[in-house]
């Protein structure tokens, strides 16, 4: 994994001895990290809110303690990639990177756990409706939480201590067993995403008991295609550079693609909170803050027609008031 440190930081050279072909590479190139730090920073400005709406000024039911910790995960991501750009762009020493890399890595696999565990719960939640009410524990969704930290933690930590990230140890013994091991997770975290996908988009349009749609369902099948669509090509990415090390050169323009694909997946989850939270709401009547948008994103009750519909916070409420608070 030191040759993945290597391919992402390697120095602008000219291609093919042409400097006509250098400028316009380089050209693409500062097009590409700009667009990832603008990308970024409105990442950030809109992951903060979320937490700061979900951990001070909301009340939190079982998904939404989800919500707040795949936040906290794309506020790390997004942070990683921000400092990277700036790196490349203003040329600072790559020791930096080096030293942040662990942390993308964590980053990476804890977002990609959270929405994991989002689908997977949700799904769990329509096909054993009453199991799910009555079984389910009490702080199931902190608990669990706590448990995907701390494996992605121990799964980064290992790879930058055995795998070259924090020292120059690439041969060690350990390395390709915690390669496979974190690559084996990945595809787990991935075949569990769109295998309850596919089952919850199933219950809910065919056969002869569907279940109407929510607004958190909504929510979470968007988050998910955006997170296939644009956060599936940094796993592959990685798994490229695990299993095809001699080619992690040839690897690098795909990797500014990359990057710029999952900054987008982590700038896209709070634009959907908004956007479904806000989809079909007559601003006119009455104020809308911030705060009653993204209970509306997280309403798992069906909506009943335009006269009768029940206030954001009471639908919130009721929706988690079976389960506590996570």
């Amino acid at each position: 994994m030191d040759m993945t440190v290597t391919a992402w930081e390697t120095e602008l050279t000219p291609i093919n001895g042409s400097d006509q072909a250098f400028h316009q590479y380089y050209k693409e190139f500062i097009i590409l990290q700009l667009l990832t730090i603008i990308v970024a920073l409105v990442g950030l400005a809109g992951n903060a809110v979320v937490l700061w709406l979900l951990g001070f000024r909301m009340r939190r039911n079982a998904f939404s303690v989800y919500i707040l910790n795949l936040a906290g995960a794309d506020v790390l991501f997004l942070s990683y990639l921000f400092i990277r750009s700036l790196a490349l762009l203003f040329d600072f020493d790559i020791v930096i990177s080096r030293f942040l890399l662990p942390v993308s890595i964590f980053a990476y696999i804890s977002g990609l756990s959270f929405l994991s565990a989002i689908s997977t719960e949700r799904c769990m939640s329509v096909l054993w409706p009453i199991w799910y009410r009555c079984h389910r524990p009490s702080h199931m969704s902190a608990v669990m939480c706590a448990l995907l930290w701390a494996l992605s933690l121990l799964l980064s930590m290992l790879e930058g201590n055995y795998c070259g990230f924090l020292v120059r140890n690439i041969h060690h013994v350990w390395c390709p067993v915690l390669d496979f091991i974190s690559v084996a997770w990945l595809i787990l975290l991935f075949v569990l995403l769109s295998g309850s996908s596919l089952a919850l988009m199933t219950r809910l349009l065919c056969g002869s008991q569907r279940v109407p749609p929510t607004r958190l369902y909504m929510t979470v099948v968007l988050t998910v295609l955006v997170s296939l669509l644009c956060g599936l090509p940094f796993g592959i990415h990685w798994f490229l550079l695990f299993w095809l090390p001699n080619e992690s050169n040839a690897l690098f323009q795909l990797s500014k693609m990359v990057a710029l694909l999952s900054c987008v997946n982590s700038c896209a989850n709070p634009i959907i909170y908004f956007f479904v939270g806000s989809f079909r709401q007559r601003w006119r009547k009455q104020r809308h803050t911030l705060r009653l948008v993204l209970q509306r994103a997280l309403q798992d009750t069906p909506e009943v027609d335009e006269h009768g519909e029940s206030l954001p916070g009471e639908t919130l409420d009721m929706s988690g008031s079976s389960l506590g608070q996570g």
